[in-house]
């Protein structure tokens, strides 16, 4: 087995390579022009064009398949605590059949675009029979934020041949031109669509005032939306009572151990990540740590440092005090080990801390005895102090600093 990364045999300590998948059977495609085929539903921005140019990507089986749905289900993938290697094969045999088109196009009228809308605003699988220019290119393709991408083909012609399932709130707010983005996304939100559904329906072009809406790479739109409807959280959690006690929980999805301490005080948030040696990202042989922190005031710029897993961990955090009609201070440590071989997307960060958050919580009286335990825990699952990080912490420093100033009062 060869590495391309390490130009030979693995020495970046992962378990198995995502290049060398790209060689391997993982493909059950026939490589052909013309299918029929299912879209899970699912339609793919790519945003490496020159902007405003966009491709844009209808996902689908090159043969008719049952269980289209599982193709694109980040949920019931976490849900059902499927591996590494059971996603990539669902996402290696979807072909991402797509054209060229500006991001402005979805205001005329276009045939590609207006098939592309509406399977992007389905929420069951749709029967498609696809014609491709020319034969697809086997390979598949690793991203931070979405998830991976396999065969390519330039698409000729498309036809719907099953009728979409497009439920009645999702057709009042596209057609509803004046409303905004963020009208739409909150009434999205708050009538139980997940940030998923939503996140595609920013996607396509559908949400918004009319002369602003627009094709939005699939990449932005996901952090568009974790950071979206986590404002709209804050805005809730910060009229909530303040937790009663100090909380901690310990969780470990794929790979990725998070360790997330809530702390009795207004609401801030700070997520330190490191990267093992022989992690997706991480091919050194040291660990790599990067943070981000946000006051009770926001942040005034992007999370640069940890990008879009900065969003969607503090997504997963801000449901989970929303469910608990509470208002706290969070640390979250992210470990991503050798066992993450492969990016699959920030999906993986969302969906572990959701499941972090429903394991075990262990409930302490004072904040010395949750850092204690919290020190242990990292000690005994991954061999590393945590001291110095926690000495570094904005939030824990703030905290020590707004008791200070309770003092003096």
């Amino acid at each position: 087995m060869e590495c391309v990364s390490c130009k030979g045999k693995l020495k970046c300590g992962r378990q198995i390579c995502p290049f060398y998948l790209s060689n391997e059977s993982m493909f059950k495609i026939d490589n052909k022009s013309e299918f029929s085929g299912n879209t899970p539903p699912s339609v793919f921005i790519g945003s490496k064009l020159r902007y405003p140019e966009v491709n844009v990507g209808i996902l689908n089986t090159s043969e008719k398949v049952e269980d289209s749905w599982l193709y694109d289900a980040e949920k019931h993938w976490a849900e059902n605590n499927f591996d590494i290697r059971q996603v990539i094969f669902y996402r290696s045999n979807l072909i991402n059949s797509r054209f060229k088109a500006k991001v402005q196009d979805v205001r005329t009228s276009s045939k590609l675009i207006d098939l592309s809308q509406q399977i992007g605003m389905s929420v069951k699988p749709i029967d498609v029979e696809v014609e491709l220019k020319n034969k697809i290119n086997i390979k598949i393709n690793f991203n931070d934020i979405s998830l991976p991408m396999g065969p390519v083909g330039k698409l000729k012609n498309i036809k719907i041949t099953s009728d979409p399932k497009i439920p009645g709130k999702i057709d009042k707010v596209v057609d509803d031109t004046d409303l905004k983005a963020i009208g739409a996304i909150d009434y999205l939100y708050n009538n139980n669509f997940d940030e998923y559904r939503i996140q595609e329906l920013l996607s396509v072009g559908v949400l918004g005032l009319k002369k602003n809406r627009k094709l939005v790479p699939t990449r932005f739109s996901i952090t568009a939306i974790d950071d979206s409807i986590g404002k709209m959280l804050i805005k809730n959690v910060k009229e909530y009572n303040l937790l009663n006690e100090y909380r901690l929980f310990y969780g470990n999805f794929m790979g990725n151990h998070f360790l997330i301490m809530m702390f009795p005080d207004i609401f801030g948030y700070e997520l330190f990540e490191s990267f093992l040696p022989g992690s997706a990202w991480n091919i050194s042989s040291n660990i790599n740590t990067m943070t981000d922190y946000e006051d009770f005031y926001g942040r005034k710029n992007y999370a640069e440092n940890c990008g879009g897993g900065y969003y969607a961990s503090r997504f997963g955090v801000l449901e989970y005090l929303n469910k608990i009609r509470r208002q706290g201070s969070i640390l979250v440590l992210r470990y991503e080990t050798p066992e993450y071989w492969a990016s699959l997307g920030v999906w993986v960060v969302r969906e572990a801390i959701k499941k972090t958050l429903q394991n075990q919580c262990f409930i302490f009286n004072n904040k010395e005895e949750m850092l204690k335990q919290g020190k242990n825990i990292i000690l005994n699952k991954l061999g590393y102090d945590i001291s110095e990080m926690l000495q570094k912490s904005k939030v824990i420093n703030s905290i020590k600093e707004q008791k200070k100033l309770m003092e003096f009062l």
